[in-house]
C-alpha cells in the first residue's frame, strides 16, 4: 500500500465541478488521509475548489464528512443559516446584499455555510491551491492562487443565472466548469501522480432506455451545462490524461440537491477503495 514517506511520489490532485455530486470528493479526502498522503498541489473547479480549499486548509475528510452532514445534510441547519442572509434593513435590500432577483450572493452563502477555520486568504492554505474561474468578458479561464480565498471560491462556483457574478481584481467571474470542469492539467509538472476526480454526471432524467420524457426548464439549463462540460473533459482526455481519473457514482442527483448529502455519500462510497487500488498500481507502474 503506498503511503507518504521519503521515497513516496508526489501526488497533485484536481477536483472537479457537479454542484452538489461533488460532495463525493470527501471519499477521495478520506482516502488520502488514511494513507497519509498530502497533496504537494490542488486545483479545483466550481465545487472542486471548494472541498479543495477545505482540504488545502487542513481539514480532514472525517472533518469535511462532518461538518457537511451538520450542515446542508440537515434541513433545520439550513433553513436556520439561509434566514441568516436575509437583508436586515430596507438599504441592504435595496443594494442587493444578499440577491438580486433570480440570482443569490453566493460569497454570502459560503461564509455562511463553509467552517469558521477557513481562511479569508491563500496565503493561510496549508496546501498550494489553484481555483478556476472564467472571466466572463474576457472570454477565457483563470487560475486564482493568491488573495481572498472567499470571492475566488464564489466566482469558481457561480453557477450562470443562479448565482450572482463575482469581482475578482476588477474582473466579473463565474462559475470555472464552464472552461475547465476538472482541471488536472495544471498539475503535471509539480507531481509524480496527477489525480483527477470528475463528478459531472449525467443530466437529471436521463433515460435508460428508449422512454425520453423532455426535462423541465431548469433540467435542460442544468443538463446542457453537464452535456457542455463532459465535451470539454473528453476533448482534453484526448491531449493528455492524468495519471489517476476517478468518476464517482453519483447517480441522478441534481446540481442543487445538498441536502441529499449523506444519499451522495452512500451511492458514491466505492470510490475510496477504487482510489487507493489506482494508487497502489500507479506506484507499482511508476517503480
Amino acid at each position: 500500500m503506498i503511503t507518504q514517506g521519503t521515497s513516496a511520489p508526489r501526488v497533485a490532485i484536481a477536483f472537479g465541478g457537479g454542484g452538489a455530486r461533488g460532495l463525493a470528493h470527501i471519499h477521495i479526502i478520506e482516502a488520502l488521509d488514511e494513507l497519509g498522503i498530502r497533496p504537494v498541489r490542488i486545483t479545483g473547479s466550481s465545487i472542486g475548489a471548494i472541498m479543495g480549499a477545505g482540504m488545502a486548509a487542513g481539514l480532514s475528510g472525517a472533518e469535511i464528512r462532518d461538518f457537511t452532514l451538520k450542515t446542508v445534510g440537515d434541513p433545520r441547519a439550513v433553513m436556520n443559516r439561509i434566514w441568516s442572509l436575509r437583508p436586515t434593513t430596507l438599504q441592504e435590500f435595496v443594494s442587493g446584499g444578499g440577491f438580486r432577483v433570480g440570482q443569490y450572493n453566493l460569497e454570502r452563502i459560503l461564509k455562511a455555510f463553509l467552517p469558521e477555520s477557513l481562511p479569508e486568504d491563500f496565503s493561510g492554505l496549508n496546501i498550494p491551491l489553484g481555483v478556476i474561474a472564467t472571466d466572463y468578458y474576457g472570454e477565457r479561464e483563470v487560475l486564482i492562487e493568491q488573495g481572498a480565498l472567499y470571492p475566488a471560491m464564489a466566482a469558481s462556483a457561480a453557477i450562470p443565472a443562479v448565482f450572482m457574478p463575482v469581482m475578482v481584481e476588477g474582473r466579473v467571474m463565474v462559475d470555472g466548469g464552464i472552461y475547465n470542469p476538472v482541471p488536472f492539467d495544471y498539475l503535471f509538472d509539480d507531481a509524480d501522480i496527477v489525480i483527477g476526480v470528475d463528478v459531472v454526471g449525467a443530466p437529471v432524467g436521463a433515460p435508460v432506455g428508449e422512454d425520453q420524457q423532455i426535462p423541465r426548464r431548469i433540467e435542460s439549463l442544468f443538463g446542457a451545462s453537464q452535456l457542455m462540460m463532459q465535451s470539454i473533459i473528453a476533448a482534453k482526455l484526448k491531449i493528455r490524461k492524468p495519471d489517476i481519473l476517478l468518476r464517482p457514482n453519483v447517480g441522478k442527483i441534481a446540481v442543487l440537491d445538498f441536502m441529499k448529502a449523506a444519499d451522495i455519500l452512500a451511492m458514491s462510497a466505492d470510490i475510496k477503495d477504487e482510489l487507493k487500488r489506482s494508487l497502489d498500481a500507479a506506484n507499482t507502474f511508476r517503480a
